[in-house]
Parts: structure tokens; sequence; C-alpha cells
């Protein structure tokens, strides 16, 4: 299983969060994309992003004025789209990923879904952990996450709303494997295919295996295989060096990708993982291995996302080829079995994006705090500079002094009065009712001034 996630923001991190409190008030955190329970293959297929092709979707997506922040995902279970936009973003980000794929956005939108600002962090802390995999658990998502995140720190420099959250999210993964059970015997899409092909091979230690990739994925596979008895292991890769790093720890082969033809001639199973934009074995490849074969039965997994192997090669009647979709109901008992650390995750990931949420707030409170102080500081520096004026003038100190009380009295508190009034006129009460907080000292609204006791204590009669 391969994945990229790719991010990019329009503002470095030693300016995104010079955003003013409108500007935050204003963004949304967005989630869009398919999965496996969405959409099928073919169509996960159609909407996958190679490695060649990150590089320009993040120009455009970038490019377009709604989006500030964005990150791409994609698995061969999953594609998914992490922004920071304006209101009702999802349709423009919507209508971007049909174009790019050219799709008509009807046909996604029958199979996509979309995630806002708290449900968009709670659905990302999800797929970290693994509890919106197909395996559920399944540990490889969150290293996929880990690794494609520092790539893209190093090509792009993150900063910003998508920078703290992908940093929470990560901190909360960890909380999840360390205090659930959700880790325990790890079961994968590796382990998936490997069980399957356990129900038609009765011994393995007499089967021969072809692995076509040499990620995380195929290193999975080639352990697993190792473990049931598979003695007789090949590795193909683009790299013959990248195969043997696989395989020599197994003691298996190395080939490159062009010896695939030869070595499926004695391949009792074949399984692939590979980010090749086509495929890699065709019908005709297959048949002429068949016939070398003298037919004799072929166990095959496509678990790459777009598809290593041409689907009409399960037409031949010697080839038995699975996809990661027919893995669903290999890897249900292990869904049963995780459930109860399942709902321990949930537990910790309300906790988690609760505690998102609170920092999110305090973030624009501090915002909204910086643009007051300066409004504050800009209103004293220009009473201050007419009033040095006016002493430079030979103006009475005392005069001067006293119109530069008066004049910032009365600048500081001209816009606050114009709003209570214009709240006032329109019965705006959760305004009214929070206008004595902000602007009065502590039960200042309710406690009689000093001054005026004393008045009617002087006044009382002796």
């Amino acid at each position: 299983m391969i994945s990229f996630i790719f991010y990019y923001s329009k503002h470095p991190s030693h300016v995104s969060d010079r955003h003013t409190s409108e500007d935050a008030q204003r963004m949304t955190l967005l989630a869009l994309g398919i999965n496996h329970r969405t959409a099928t293959v073919a169509v996960r297929e159609q909407v996958a992003f190679t490695p060649a092709q990150l590089e320009r979707a993040l120009e455009e997506l970038r490019s377009l004025p709604q989006i500030s922040e964005a990150a791409v995902l994609s698995t061969c279970n999953r594609t998914e789209l992490y922004c920071v936009t304006d209101a009702a973003g999802e349709q423009t980000v919507l209508k971007w990923l049909g174009r790019f794929h050219n799709l008509h956005v009807d046909e996604l939108a029958r199979c996509a879904y979309h995630y806002l600002d708290g449900d968009a962090a709670r659905h990302l802390m999800r797929v970290a952990v693994g509890l919106d995999s197909m395996v559920l658990g399944e540990p490889q998502i969150l290293g996929q996450l880990k690794e494609a995140y520092q790539q893209a720190r190093d090509a792009r420099g993150l900063g910003g709303e998508l920078e703290r959250l992908f940093q929470h999210t990560f901190a909360v993964a960890k909380q999840v494997r360390t205090e659930t059970g959700i880790g325990k015997n790890p079961v994968s899409v590796a382990y998936a295919a490997v069980s399957m092909a356990s129900r038609i091979f009765d011994d393995f230690s007499r089967s021969r295996a072809l692995l076509i990739g040499a990620g995380e994925t195929i290193e999975l596979v080639a352990r697993h295989l190792s473990e049931a008895g598979v003695r007789q292991l090949t590795v193909a890769n683009r790299t013959r060096e990248r195969a043997e790093s696989v395989s020599a720890a197994l003691g298996g082969d190395a080939i490159t990708l062009s010896e695939i033809p030869d070595a499926l001639e004695h391949a009792d199973i074949v399984i692939s993982s590979t980010a090749a934009p086509l495929p890699i074995v065709g019908k005709g490849m297959m048949e002429r291995a068949l016939k070398k074969r003298r037919h004799r039965p072929v166990f095959m997994v496509d678990i790459a996302v777009p598809r290593d192997i041409e689907p009409e090669v399960g037409e031949l009647s010697d080839v038995f080829l699975y996809t990661v979709d027919d893995l669903e109901e290999v890897i249900e008992d292990n869904r049963r079995h995780r459930q109860v650390a399942a709902d321990q995750a949930e537990s910790l990931i309300e906790h988690g994006v609760s505690s998102w949420q609170h920092e999110r707030r305090v973030r624009l409170g501090g915002h909204l705090i910086r643009e007051y102080r300066q409004h504050g500081e800009s209103l004293r520096d220009m009473s201050r500079d007419q009033a040095l004026e006016r002493l430079a003038r030979g103006e009475d100190p005392t005069a001067v002094v006293e119109r530069l009380a008066h004049q910032l009295a009365n600048r500081l508190m001209h816009q606050p009065t114009q709003s209570i009034r214009d709240a006032a006129s329109v019965e705006e009460h959760a305004l009214l009712e929070a206008a004595p907080r902000l602007l009065l000292p502590a039960k200042a609204a309710f406690e009689t001034p000093p001054a005026a006791k004393r008045r009617k204590k002087d006044n009382s009669p002796a």
C-alpha cells in the first residue's frame, strides 16, 4: 500500500499566524474524499494520485482563491483532501478533484464525503489510528502519514492550521497505540492477502511466490509468507537493489520488472503492490505464462490502486485474481476482535478533538486580543503625538494633559459605545449581555462608585 501526503500553505510559518480575527472566523477546516466504503476499486484508481501527478495537483489546488492551506492523502483505499477554505469550500474542492481526474462532478459526488471543522479533525484522527481502515486498527496508515508528512515538510515547510492539526493528530494516535490494545497482534491488508492464499494452498512449503513491488506492504507480505512456510520467494521491483533489500533477509531472489514474464512461469502465488500508473501484468503476459505452466492454477492478489494486474487476467480459467475489495470478508474477524480497543480509541479521539478545538478557540482569542491592543496603541500614539505638539507650541501643560486624557478616553470608548447602541437598536441580546464582561471591571456594573459613597456619607445626618 503506497501513500502520499503533500502539504501546501500559501503562508509560510512566520506569516501564517497573521490572519485577522475576522479571517480566522471565516476559515473552515475541510476533509473531502472517497474510500473503500464509498467507492469501488475502479473509481478509487481513477481518483488516486500518482507521485508524478502530485506536484501539478498541489499547484492547481493552491491556486484556488478559496483555499489557503491544503494536503492530499492518497493510498490504495482512500483519496482525501484536507484544506483550510472559505465557507462552502467543499463544492470548489469537489469540482477541482473532478476536473483533475476527468470525472464528472456528479459521478464523484455520489461516492464522496466531506467533514467540516471538528468533524474533519475527528476524521483525520480516526484515519491515523486505523479506525477508518479496511483492517480495523491497522498500523501501517500512521507510519505512512508520518513518512509522507515529513517528506512534505522537507519539501515545502509546514505552518498554520494544518501543521498544528497534523501534529495534534500524531500525538493522539501515539496515545491510542500506547493506552489501548488496538495495535496488538497487528493484522494488515498484507496479512489478509496471505490468509486468503492459505485457503487455496494446503502446504505453503511447496509453493513459489512472486511479489511485485518493494514497499512496506510487500515487505509485510514477504514476512507473512515466510512465516507461513513459503521457502521460494522472488521480489520484483523497478530497481534490483531495492528488491534485494526485501528478499535478502528472507533468502529470496531479486529481479527487475522486465524479468516478470519469465518469473510468472514458476509462480504459484503472485501479490502485487506498486505505485505504477499502468498495469504491470497483462492478460497476454499471463496467458503465455499459463501455457508454460501447463495450466497449473495461480493465486493472484492485486493490492495496488491503480491496479497492477489487468482485470481481464481474472477471466482466465486457471487464475484466481483478487483485489483489495475482495479482502473485506477475510478481515471482518479482525474487526470484531478489535472492537473493544476501538471503543477505547474513540473515547481518546473525542478527548483529542475537544483539546484541539479548545486550542483553536484560544488562538482565535489571541488574534482578537492582538488586534484590540494594536488598535488601542495606535489611538494612544495619536493622542500622545498631538499632546507633544501642543507642548512644543508652549500651551499650558495642565490643559494639554487634561485634553489628552479626555481625547484618549473618547477615542477608546467611541467604537464600543456605537456598537452597544447598534446592538440595542436591533435587540441583539447576546452582544448586550457580553458587553459588561468585556468592557467593565468585575462587579463594576453593580457597585456604587467610591466617590458617590463618600458623598452619601458626608451628607448623612449627624
